[in-house]
């Protein structure tokens, strides 16, 4: 089974270099979430549109939170947090988005299969400079988060290539990465790490 590479946008390029970035590796990765908690609704549909025009598949993208922003400009899906709607809310209003949730201990994980999510995004698995100060969860925990899982789990936080491995064979569905593409000297470079490091797992 293949297994995603999903991009999260860490909210530190302007709009025109996220969309380069994002413009030359959505060849490599399988979906590019928008994770842009600064923008407003009207900035954050500007930016999908530019990413649509630039040559991202609409199917790919996956806007944080906003489901109006999503349906709006025709995004494949949306990634729930704890704050936004349930996944089966989120469903009633919104039957054709992939849905994904995002959650932090295995419990969590099960609540979002029975709420009809589509994936549910795990972390962080180590630490993180995205979450400094916040113990991490590990390795055990993601393996039990998958076992109580129905669905798809995606994990993130401190994956390398060097250690995408280790965090596949948990039976995780793929990974979830920020600064490791998008802090990256070399984004298409750094995105085809990933790509050979996930390859490599049986």
């Amino acid at each position: 089974m293949l297994k995603e590479i999903h991009l999260i946008s860490d909210g530190k390029q302007n709009p025109a270099q996220f969309v380069q970035l994002a413009a030359a590796v959505q060849f490599i990765v399988d979906y590019i979430h928008l994770r842009e908690k600064a923008m407003s609704a009207r900035e954050l549909m500007a930016l999908t549109e530019q990413l649509i025009i630039a040559g991202v598949p609409p199917a790919k993208l996956m806007i944080n939170d906003r489901i109006d922003v999503a349906l709006a400009a025709g995004a494949g899906g949306v990634q729930l947090a704890w704050h936004s709607l349930p996944p089966a809310a989120a469903r009633s209003v919104a039957p054709g988005l992939r849905l994904g949730r995002s959650v932090h201990a295995p419990e969590e994980a099960a609540e979002s299969g029975r709420q009809e999510a589509d994936f549910c995004l795990f972390g962080h698995v180590f630490p993180s400079a995205c979450k400094p100060g916040q113990r991490e969860r590990g390795l055990q925990q993601l393996a039990e988060a998958v076992r109580c899982s129905s669905i798809p789990l995606i994990a993130i936080g401190g994956i390398e290539p060097g250690n995408a491995g280790k965090v596949l064979a948990t039976g995780a569905a793929g990974i979830a990465v920020m600064s490791g593409i998008c802090s990256a000297g070399d984004p298409v470079a750094a995105a085809t790490a990933y790509r050979s490091a996930v390859q490599a797992v049986p």
